[in-house]
């Protein structure tokens, strides 16, 4: 599989930044704790996207910079309303552009199996401050859940599904083996996102392996509109009560401290 990570979310952005799912509150609490960064502290957001891990660290008041390669990502995430205290930057995670040893704390969102791992690794090193620590997070289907576990079905019907997402299963493991770091681990948190059936098929086209090709795309949308009417019931959050499903994710966060 080609990863062309930068070209392959082209045209994306919107999409993705409506319908991806967050990351739950205790996950970024845990991370914060762990590294003890505070105000006076710099985090790089590095494959940040559109900003959405980017922004849970700032708005706890926290110095953010997200360091995105695709200029409509990076672009869109600019475009949400400001915080005085993120800012974004081009780079990769290979070449990220920083200075050395000026980081206190690497967040990788929902990105770092895009990465060429050993480089990127290098490259975190080089910008970390001594003691700085790196935090590897994604969110991953949680198939216990039957809608869950039919969802993931559906997208393994699809050809490049399985070469995405077995190595993104695997790609933290990098962290865990590395001798550039110390106090590896791998911890776990639960989470949910509620979806409505446009907010269901947003989320699987954010999927850069979902289909865009016709007939492709509208046979693909019309199982995920067969598979919500399956599963949805009302949302009692909301009065009107707009029928709905919920998918579970299982969170990993791979961490380590540079030595």
């Amino acid at each position: 599989m080609d990863k062309n990570p930068t070209g392959r979310f082209s045209g994306l952005a919107e999409t993705y930044a409506r319908c991806r799912p967050s990351y739950p509150s205790d996950a970024i609490d845990f991370i914060i704790a762990l590294s003890g960064v505070d105000n006076d502290s710099l985090i790089a957001d590095i494959g940040c996207g559109t900003g959405i891990s980017s922004r849970l660290f700032a708005e706890r008041g926290l110095k953010v910079l997200g360091i995105e390669p695709n200029d409509d990502m990076r672009e869109r995430a600019e475009a949400e309303e400001k915080i005085a205290s993120l800012h974004y930057l081009k780079g990769t995670a290979e070449k990220t552009t920083l200075e050395g040893e000026s980081v206190d704390l690497i967040v990788c969102a929902q990105a770092f199996h895009w990465f060429e791992p050993t480089a990127a690794l290098a490259e975190f090193k080089r910008i970390l401050k001594p003691g700085g620590w790196v935090a590897l997070m994604w969110n991953e289907r949680d198939e216990n859940d039957p809608f869950t576990q039919m969802y993931g079905d559906l997208f393994r019907t699809l050809p490049e599904t399985e070469a995405v997402e077995m190595p993104r299963g695997k790609a933290g493991h990098a962290l865990l083996e590395s001798e550039l770091f110390e106090n590896r681990q791998r911890d776990l948190f639960i989470s949910s996102q509620v979806l409505d059936e446009d907010g269901l098929v947003g989320r699987a086209f954010s999927a850069s392996y979902a289909p865009r090709d016709e007939p492709r795309r509208s046979r693909f949308e019309a199982s995920l509109r067969t598979l919500f009417h399956a599963f949805a019931e009302p949302d009692a959050s909301q009065d009107g009560k707009p029928a709905v499903v919920t998918m579970h994710y299982a969170t990993s966060i791979y961490t380590g401290r540079r030595l």
